[in-house]
Formats: C-alpha cells, structure tokens, sequence
C-alpha cells in the first residue's frame, strides 16, 4: 500500500514522537506535520529543529483536518486528549498512540472516540534511549525495532494496514497481539525492570552520606543495571499507574526470586547458591 498524508498531527513531540516525524518527513510521507503538547518550549525547540512544520498548545485545533493523529504524549494523558480530540478529528482520520500499556488504555480510547468518524488503532514501538526529548529524536530509532499492534474487533482493517505501512517504512517488525496479553508481557519485560532499576538506584543513592559518595565508585556492573533508571519519571510514573495490577504480580516474583537469593546466602550452602546463579546464567545466555 501507498500511504501519504496531507497532514500529520503528533501530539507529544519527544523521544518517540519527534522520531516518528523524522520518518515521516525523511520517506515523503506528509505534506505537514504539526506538533501539539503541554510545554511551548519544546514545541519550539521541535519546531527550531525541523522536527515539525508548525505548533499549536491546543490540540483540538491542532488535528482538524489530519489524516494521521499520533498520541505521544505520557500514557496518562490519553483518555482525556482522546475525549478533547474526538469531535473534531475528521472523517475517516486515522487516530494510533505509541504508548507501552494498552490493556484497558485501548479500551478508553475506543471508548472516547466512538462517536467520531475516526479509526483508532493502537500501537507500541518497542525503541527508546534513557534520555528523553526531542532533541534526542532520531530517523533510525525505529530501524530493526519490533512494533506491536494490538488490534480489537473494533480495528477498521483499512486504518490497520496503513499504520503497519507507516512502522515498516520506519525499519520496524510487526507483530499483532492481544491488548491484556501485552501488559501482561510489558509488565515483566518492561515495567518490573524499570521499576527495579529505580529502586536500585534509590537504595544506593540513600546510602551517601556528607563524606561518602557510594554511586561515585560504582563500576560498569552498577551503570548498566541503573541506566534505565534515568527514564523520564513522568512517563514511567503514568506505565506503573496504569499497568499496577500486572507490575505487582511480577513484583511478587521478582521479590520471591530475592528472598531465595537471600536464603541461600544465609545457608552459606554454596552448591545450591551457584545451581540458582547458573540457571540466571543460562537463560541470560540464551536471551
């Protein structure tokens, strides 16, 4: 399939959606491509950059007449932009998000948008950095990333062909899943990692003191566990809201798995200890 749109309408212009205005400008893919959000000054840093075409703080105005409407804003604010949107997304508009929960986020859109003559199509581009902005945004980010698209039985099939072309012609792998299956997924994959990587960091930040700087002498082992911890906390605070229910069942896990560590440590049985690190070890290397 062909796709080109007269306009594109992005609406948190960072990290994610700044890049996917990059593809789209770099493969021809728009005649235009305007930015909305909250803070003017990213916006205009979007705009200085070449990222956009033209801003407006207001997103009701800022999608009439797109072809293409692109949630990229924190998770959290979906719901009520989709319910500020809807009225005045055009006929036939194709309505899809980026962000990493969709379970019941999908369901509220869906919700929101059903009396507009618009499509809504719910996607998650598995691609970031832990620095986050638009001045961060880059054409490749997407380039032999995975996309998951989760469709529902209200998906309009056209409007779900034309996003798969906009995440190929980013570099992307599709793959359709179920919205419920994928929180599950996220929440282990994903979300408990974050969420672990944030309370390592705290654990060890709380630890210095006036003469003793403990995150000062941390080797590469401390900075690759922690690297995502320097994600956005916005974002990351609106995934754990949303996604709760699936992070403290994997959460569970996670401190089960602890706790053997830590019986085996106070045994001092280091046979069993070294079995447990090699099955770690093992799936690690096989990953």
């Amino acid at each position: 399939m062909t796709i080109h749109f007269n306009k594109v309408t992005i609406i948190g212009v960072g990290l994610i959606g700044g890049s996917l205005a990059k593809v789209l400008k770099a493969k021809g893919l728009t005649g235009q491509i305007v930015g909305a959000g909250r803070s003017r000054q990213s916006l205009e840093l979007a705009l200085t950059l070449g990222v956009i075409d033209q801003m407006d703080l207001d997103a009701r105005q800022a999608v009439r007449d797109a072809d293409l409407v692109v949630l990229a804003s924190p998770v959290g604010t979906f719901g009520t932009i989709a319910r500020e949107i809807g009225p005045y997304l055009k006929k036939g508009a194709i309505l899809t998000d980026v962000g990493s929960v969709k379970g019941s986020l999908v369901k509220e859109i869906e919700d929101a948008t059903h009396h507009s003559d618009a499509y809504f199509v719910p996607g998650h581009p598995i691609a970031g950095k832990e620095k986050f902005g638009v001045a961060e945004a880059m054409e490749t980010l997407f380039r032999g990333a995975t996309c998951i698209l989760t469709p529902t039985k209200k998906t309009n099939g056209r409007a779900l062909d034309v996003v798969k072309d906009v995440w190929l012609a980013a570099g992307a792998k599709i793959i359709m899943m179920d919205p419920d299956i994928h929180d599950k997924i996220f929440a282990a994959v994903s979300h408990m990692p974050h969420v672990a990587a944030f309370a390592m960091m705290c654990a060890v930040a709380d630890l210095n003191t006036g003469t003793e700087n403990y995150v000062k002498y941390s080797g590469a082992g401390f900075r690759d566990f922690t690297r995502i911890a320097a994600s956005s906390p916005e974002m990351w605070k609106d995934i754990c809201l949303i996604n709760r229910d699936n992070i403290v069942q994997m959460l569970d896990r996670y401190q089960h798995a602890l706790n053997t560590f830590k019986e085996d440590l106070l045994s001092g049985d280091g046979l069993r200890l070294e079995a447990y690190l090699k099955a770690a070890s093992d799936a690690r290397r096989a990953l």
